[in-house]
């Protein structure tokens, strides 16, 4: 039986992963080409400024902080936020995966970094309801995720047999953790100072036991009859507390976060297996496929018919 944010990862479907070192020196400013996917940094010692295309404000990171970025945006990695930039292709061409590239002498700025693509249809809209940068600040939590950015680094670095897969299962693990500790950071600081303002969107949703719980119901068994009172009962509160609550957490309401869920699933099955509609269908909790067909066409934009011709 798996958890919500391990169906959603699943989904996702993690294709393609990269890791490489970075040791600048001097003044230097690189800029990376907006990509779909997650990245990935532990500084290991010094400093940079982070500037994202979108965003005109640098921010600053020091040595031991780790970070993500889901956006998919350019960024600038950088000095000094106001120095010229040069292509980061250019910069990373010749090394190879695990490999270290010292840059201007290096000696001021180490750091690793990582890039995780991902091959699902709807990758973009699970990770939208990410922030732009997910920080990790907790110390144990940095030294995680450092350990294991390491040990791929390592892996790749030098080969062995069985390497390849080693690496590729620890980029997933580490993606995983990442997003983890991030659920657990959240729920922890709104724990301490009793807010509710935590964030709107599934993984932020998750962090709290109320909805978190609703949630996970929702994805045990998605073809269950599930109503705005079933769930509000398994989270022990009232129908109307439960759905204000899930609504500003989640950012909809537990119906429509259900059935958009149950067509994401449809979506995966109709790419990725034989099943028919008259299978899928009823395996989600629609007793017809005329039903199902229509809350396909709304949530996707499109028949189940049309999606698998035009998403093969």
């Amino acid at each position: 039986m798996m958890d919500p944010l391990s169906d959603t990862l699943a989904l996702l479907k993690p294709r393609n992963y990269m890791f490489h070192g970075l040791d600048a020196g001097g003044n230097w400013s690189m800029h990376f080409e907006p990509r779909q996917g997650i990245r990935c940094y532990v500084l290991l010692s010094g400093q940079f400024w982070l500037t994202l295309d979108d965003i005109p404000e640098a921010v600053l990171f020091k040595e031991g902080d780790c970070f993500l970025l889901p956006g998919g945006h350019g960024l600038t990695l950088s000095s000094d936020p106001t120095l010229p930039t040069t292509d980061a292709k250019t910069i990373f061409s010749d090394v190879k995966e695990g490999g270290l590239v010292t840059y201007n002498g290096g000696g001021a700025c180490y750091g690793l970094g990582g890039f995780f693509e991902f091959s699902g249809r709807h990758a973009s809209i699970l990770l939208g309801v990410l922030p732009t940068i997910v920080h990790i600040r907790k110390e144990s939590d940095k030294n995680t995720l450092r350990q294991s950015m390491e040990q791929i680094m390592q892996e790749l670095r030098e080969p062995q047999p069985g390497g390849t897969l080693i690496a590729q299962y620890l980029s997933s693990l580490m993606l995983v953790q990442a997003l983890r500790l991030f659920l657990f950071e959240r729920a922890e600081a709104s724990s301490a100072t009793g807010s509710t303002d935590i964030g709107a969107g599934w993984i932020y949703a998750l962090a709290d036991k109320q909805i978190g719980g609703a949630i996970s119901a929702m994805h045990e068994n998605p073809a269950h009859k599930w109503t705005i009172q079933s769930l509000a009962s398994r989270s022990c509160m009232s129908r109307s507390t439960f759905a204000m609550k899930f609504k500003n957490l989640v950012g909809e309401s537990p119906m429509d976060y259900l059935t958009r869920w149950r067509m994401l699933l449809a979506g995966d099955r109709l790419l990725n297996s034989d099943d028919t509609i008259s299978v899928i269908a009823p395996s989600l909790g629609y007793q017809s496929e005329s039903a199902f067909s229509t809350a396909f066409k709304r949530v996707m934009q499109c028949s189940p018919r049309e999606y698998k011709a035009l998403c093969q």
